[in-house]
């Protein structure tokens, strides 16, 4: 990582809710009181990859044993830090929460089923991505013969 490079990581927690046809919930949070809802999120520390970032704040601040399963979107751009321009990576991390304890570095935070966790995102970045989530997630929950890309290999 250099000087000039900022790395966020955000995450898109699910959780199973219950076996067979599945139902699941998204983790949205509040910062901030007076913050909209959006996706976890933090900057890496000098030296440390997007996913060990990731997996740092699940634990520290949202209490939560969890299984990074994949990339599920990055963007790119500029943000001022201390007066200073700086490029900025976004990755974006398709998550399985396993279990946890209680959520104490938010200022609030909600488990929502996939509709409501859209419509309270106050980000637009942050709805694509959890769209695009959403999506990925049925491919990953599929048993490994019935994905798409093993289905063409049986003939």
């Amino acid at each position: 990582m250099t000087e000039d490079l900022l790395i966020v990581s955000s995450a898109l927690v699910f959780k199973r809710i219950k076996r067979g046809r599945s139902t699941r919930r998204w983790f949205i949070v509040k910062q901030s009181e007076d913050g909209g809802w959006e996706l976890p999120r933090t900057v890496a520390r000098r030296g440390e990859s997007s996913v060990r970032a990731v997996t740092r704040m699940m634990a520290d601040q949202g209490g939560m044993n969890i299984a990074v399963l994949e990339e599920a979107g990055r963007s790119g751009g500029i943000s001022r830090v201390n007066n200073k321009v700086k490029k900025q990576r976004h990755l974006f991390y398709l998550i399985l929460f396993k279990n946890g304890r209680e959520v104490l570095g938010f200022e609030d935070a909600v488990w929502l089923e996939y509709a409501e966790a859209a419509r309270k995102l106050t980000n637009k970045r942050d709805q694509q991505m959890l769209r695009a989530a959403n999506k990925l997630v049925k491919t990953v929950e599929l048993p490994k013969a019935e994905k798409p890309e093993d289905a063409e290999l049986e003939i």
